[in-house]
């Protein structure tokens, strides 16, 4: 491998639910030893980047905010770029809609341009409710990410990707999905941290997000087994990753 960049996924790479990774803090120290970029790429949008920068510092990872990149981040930016001036009906937690807010996008009740979905521990029948109501009335769908589970410290979380497809059934649209594997997010963070894309890698734990993406850019990728995937889903698998460890902890930077 020659990698002059890193992408490195959160949930399930480098922490559980609230517990890190072993080995995972002793991995970012020496990539910071070494000088190499790297950016914490999350799709997780039920929280804010603060939050994220908190909870890794909380665990001893020694980061800053321009370690910390979110799908919630993304599509800010994508709807600014794509849809200047559109007005969204957000349906996700406060920390979602409060970075939105800050954005300076602009959020409504009714008659909404976008309807946009994230990650949303708090979602009720009324959000859910008017969200289908709004779709289908003509609002354009835009999701943060397309995840199904989020690991946790005991197993798995309903995601958002169950939420993307019952709306798409239910008002008969198509949801334009930001986050990985969307390779706008390879782009963005290639900038973040100016390295050029064909010199990324991608780190993670899923096949259809982290992996996905890493195919899709043509970018070098590692796959971890600290999280949702084991070894027995690869072994079918059409396209391999350029690297499969069992953690970050295994991963010897001096040969990359």
């Amino acid at each position: 491998m020659k990698a002059s960049g890193f992408m490195i996924d959160l949930d399930g790479t480098v922490y559980k639910g609230g517990i890190p990774v072993p080995g995972a803090k002793e991995f970012i120290s020496k990539l910071k030893d070494m000088k190499i970029p790297f950016v914490f790429l999350t799709n997780n949008s039920s929280h804010s980047r603060k939050h994220y920068l908190d909870k890794l510092n909380g665990m001893g990872f020694d980061v800053t905010m321009k370690n910390v990149m979110s799908s919630t981040l993304a599509t800010i930016r994508y709807i600014q770029s794509e849809y200047p001036g559109k007005s969204v009906y957000p349906v996700g937690t406060e920390q979602f809609v409060g970075e939105i807010r800050e954005s300076g996008i602009k959020i409504v009740n009714e008659k909404p341009d976008i309807v946009l979905l994230a990650f949303d521990r708090s979602i009720t029948y009324e959000k859910i409710n008017n969200a289908y109501n709004f779709l289908r009335s003509g609002a354009m769908f835009v999701a943060t990410h397309p995840d199904d589970l989020c690991p946790t410290e005991n197993g798995y979380d309903i995601d958002i990707g169950p939420f993307i497809r019952m709306f798409e059934q239910m008002a008969s649209c198509k949801a334009t999905i930001v986050g990985k594997p969307n390779i706008a997010m390879v782009d963005m963070a290639a900038s973040e941290m100016n390295v050029n894309r064909e010199e990324m890698c991608m780190i993670g734990d899923r096949l259809y997000t982290d992996m996905k993406m890493a195919f899709d850019a043509g970018i070098q990728s590692i796959l971890v087994l600290s999280g949702e995937t084991s070894e027995s889903d690869i072994k079918s698998l059409k396209q391999r990753p350029t690297e499969v460890y069992e953690s970050v902890a295994s991963i010897v930077l001096e040969r990359i």
